[in-house]
């Protein structure tokens, strides 16, 4: 669970989690200005990261990713403490995975009609389709969206990837996205409802443009390392 200023929300998604399949919940919490820490202590959670100094939801991600391996994970999900997303969608994920259907799985809000239902604005569901058309093209797979934060690997695909050296800004996700493409793995996913309101996190109209733009180019970069027309240190 990358954390930043969850503590309005973290007991409601710790609540939804189903013990029963889940071995460790881990918490990174990047410098967080409230009560989260105290929160997690609170509820019990015994993994919990602290980062002294913020290093945005990429870096956050890494500490998590990295102390899950180091814990002999076999299954790793990331689920956002906010609960814009259902802790209820942890057990088919893990199934999916467990089962060698997949070694990736996202959980999608654009299958479905969870995106709107659930009140994404206009603007940026109109974007998210755009850029995942244009992703899927250069990436050449069929994914229905690139930009979900909730998402589960095996422990497989998290040691074959580089993503330690991926951003630490927004841009992480999709840059790891196209490593588990690039290396040779299928990503399955599952219909995902959603929330949008005033906890769940969420980023401004300047950083989404930046992030827009740093999607393109990690597709681009893709298509041309696969064409051998360049070289990359993300593949």
């Amino acid at each position: 669970m990358p954390a930043y200023n969850a503590e309005k929300t973290l007991r409601q998604t710790y609540a939804e989690i189903p013990f029963d399949i889940v071995d460790e919940v881990i918490l990174t919490d990047d410098h967080s200005f409230d009560k989260t820490i105290e929160m997690a202590r609170e509820l019990g959670i015994k993994e919990i990261i602290t980062h002294e100094k913020n290093k945005g939801y990429g870096g956050n991600q890494k500490s998590c990713y990295n102390r899950a391996l180091e814990l002999g994970a076999d299954i790793v999900i990331m689920l956002h403490p906010d609960y814009q997303y259902t802790p209820m969608l942890l057990e088919p994920i893990s199934y999916i995975i467990a089962n060698n259907l997949y070694p990736v799985v996202c959980a999608s809000r654009i299958l479905g009609k969870g995106a709107l239902k659930g009140g994404m604005p206009m603007i940026k569901y109109i974007a998210n389709r755009i850029l995942t058309f244009i992703q899927n093209i250069l990436l050449n797979q069929k994914l229905s969206e690139y930009h979900t934060g909730y998402r589960g690997f095996s422990a497989e695909v998290l040691r074959s990837v580089k993503y330690n050296g991926n951003s630490n800004d927004f841009i992480f996700d999709n840059e790891m996205l196209a490593q588990i493409f690039y290396a040779g793995y299928e990503i399955g996913e599952v219909t995902c409802p959603t929330k949008y309101f005033e906890e769940a996190s969420s980023i401004n109209l300047r950083r989404s443009f930046t992030y827009g733009l740093g999607v393109l180019r990690v597709s681009i970069a893709y298509r041309l390392c696969k064409w051998k027309l360049m070289k990359s240190k993300l593949f």
